[in-house]
């Protein structure tokens, strides 16, 4: 860490013992994420009810190169947190995932959605119960009345866009099945 942590309390009497639960949770963010270049820790409890225990916030403030990162949580919502180990817990856990989703995102590692198979309706053929689907990619696909999902097959019209599962039958591709959607747009 390029500045040292910095640990405050306000409404808390001062702890040794909390503050060195609070310094193992910075060396962990430490070693989770590099380089941290500044931390700044708060612990506090606000209010003091009357037939219950006090509630704690831990609020942190995470500066790392292009970023600053910030937890504080709404301590009215969780009870647990009359325990100010647990509210140091749940901040620091919260600050790990936001830490663990930056590092993701810089790495080029987050997640992407692949477009289903899709097409569009090409031609209906419904007295007989079956049409054919364009594919995206152009193949021309068979599909029957019974591969579309919700019993669809009435609403449907040349033109429909329609996400499909293919599959090979003896004659070639054929959709298992076929869902109506507007999502999507062809070419």
């Amino acid at each position: 860490m390029i500045k040292p942590p910095e640990i405050s309390f306000r409404h808390v009497e001062h702890s040794d013992a909390i503050e060195a639960a609070v310094r193992e949770r910075i060396e962990r963010l430490g070693r989770l994420y590099e380089p941290i270049m500044g931390c700044t820790v708060t612990v506090d409890a606000p209010h003091r009810h009357q037939n219950k225990g006090r509630i704690y916030t831990v609020d942190i403030d995470l500066s790392v190169p292009g970023h600053e990162l910030v937890v504080n949580r709404d301590p009215h919502k969780n009870r647990a947190h009359e325990d100010v180990y647990v509210a140091i817990r749940d901040a620091f856990d919260a600050a790990e995932r936001q830490l663990k989703k930056l590092a993701e995102l810089q790495r080029g590692d987050v997640k992407t959605h692949e477009i289903p198979p899709h097409g569009e309706v090409a031609v209906l053929f419904p007295e007989e119960d079956y049409g054919f689907i364009e594919a995206a990619d152009g193949r021309q696909i068979y599909f029957h009345r019974n591969a579309v999902v919700n019993g669809e097959f009435a609403n449907l019209d040349v033109g429909t866009v329609v996400e499909i599962v293919v599959t090979e039958g003896d004659k070639g591709p054929q959709a298992s099945t076929v869902k109506p959607t507007t999502s999507w747009k062809i070419g």
